[in-house]
């Protein structure tokens, strides 16, 4: 029964004050400061009492009276929702809480060094207040602290409790203090953490990671040259007709379907993928990473990539068949640009790569004989004859049938 209510009791406390229309970081704020709340106000009623029963009514009425007005700055935000007030409210009273009790008791000794619970005031504003208040919160923080310390020998004095519950408070206080804070700063590592392993998968999701390792340490402009890489092109036949016919959600669901069969593929065969445009889609291999079975590795993906499409029904329904183009030969591969800057590839390779696509056929893979005299004597290929390629003139070209 007990778990139960901790497991239902829980999340009901953590809705209370949130908003359908609030943003996804500021609804966890929200949560995690009600929760965070309530341990703090069961803990100052548990320390009113001890002082209470220790006869020191003053000190006991100062937690007791944090307790109260906290609980009512909880009902006041179910209420109103008004999160700005409620953040404000809690801040402001874990930091005056333990300056007064510490006053009370009769300075930093007496009080066993309370008004270190002070310190959870602006480690509190960085983690659920605007970071650029947090500042402010801290120089108030160390404004109590220096105050204290004029206000020591005025206070000091002796208080009803026993040297014993002294030690036992420092003891409490050294330990929750530095619990607290010690769980604030994992929190802030786990979500550095967190969002840096966002980044880099992001970042390698756009760069090749030798590419993103460069332009994290340096300053300069990338391009390299190789003399040895393979590039494919894959076209949709007939996307523009049916583009046409097919609801525009449709259309990108079949591409998304395709294309990420092709990027499955990517880590299977080592190689790099340059971009998407529309319907084509473009990989390199040998770049950046340099391979002397380049283009071997990229023409089996090539292959795989047909036999799918070709075997494929799309969940609408649709069969499809693609132009598959690749060529070999040197080209330049580097990033250009500062802003939404990608890893590409440029060349007469390149062009030429781009034409054994345009000029292909559906449903095949077609070749230049400078990637022929690299794999034939691993595939079967059949010569297709000559296609005239612009700026090129006739060119000899084969289809690939086949791994031998």
């Amino acid at each position: 029964m007990i778990q139960r209510l901790i497991q239902q009791g829980i999340p009901s406390i953590a809705r209370i004050g949130s908003d359908p229309g609030d943003e996804d970081d500021i609804r966890l704020q929200k949560s995690l400061l009600v929760v965070c709340a309530l341990p703090f106000m069961v803990a100052g009623i548990a320390w009113g009492l001890i002082y209470v029963f220790s006869k020191e009514p003053l000190a006991g009425a100062i937690p007791l009276s944090y307790s109260f007005i906290s609980m009512l700055s909880i009902i006041h935000f179910g209420r109103t929702r008004q999160y700005r007030y409620f953040r404000f409210s809690q801040l402001t009273l874990i930091l005056l809480l333990p300056f007064f009790l510490m006053i009370a008791l009769g300075g930093f000794i007496n009080g066993s060094a309370v008004i270190l619970w002070s310190l959870i005031c602006p480690l509190g504003a960085l983690l659920f207040d605007e970071s650029r208040h947090a500042p402010r919160w801290f120089l108030a923080f160390v404004i109590l602290v220096v105050l204290s310390g004029f206000l020591q020998p005025i206070v000091g004095s002796a208080n009803n409790l026993s040297p014993t519950l002294v030690v036992f408070f420092f003891v409490i206080n050294l330990i929750g203090v530095g619990s607290l804070v010690f769980m604030m700063v994992s929190y802030f590592v786990g979500q550095k953490n967190i969002f840096q392993q966002k980044s880099e998968t992001l970042l390698l999701n756009i760069l090749p990671k030798e590419i993103a390792a460069i332009l994290k340490n340096e300053s300069r402009t990338i391009a390299d040259h190789y003399t040895e890489a393979s590039v494919l092109f894959a076209d949709m036949v007939g996307f523009t007709p049916l583009s046409a016919q097919l609801p525009p959600v449709e259309m990108v669901e079949l591409l998304n379907e395709a294309f990420s069969f092709f990027d499955s593929l990517l880590d299977k065969y080592n190689v790099e993928k340059i971009r998407t445009i529309g319907d084509s889609y473009m990989v390199a291999s040998g770049v950046p990473r340099q391979r002397a079975d380049h283009a071997q590795a990229l023409v089996r993906m090539a292959l795989e990539m047909r036999d799918y499409i070709s075997s494929h029904t799309f969940r609408n329904g649709h069969r499809v068949s693609f132009r598959i183009g690749v060529n070999s030969g040197s080209m330049i591969a580097g990033v250009i640009g500062r802003r939404k800057f990608v890893y590409d590839v440029w060349g007469d390779a390149v062009n030429v790569a781009s034409r054994m696509e345009s000029h292909g056929l559906g449903g095949a893979v077609q070749i230049t004989q400078a990637t022929y005299e690299l794999i034939k004597d691993e595939f079967v290929c059949e010569p297709r004859g000559t296609v005239n390629v612009k700026g090129k003139g006739e060119m000899e070209v084969w289809l690939v049938k086949s791994a031998r």
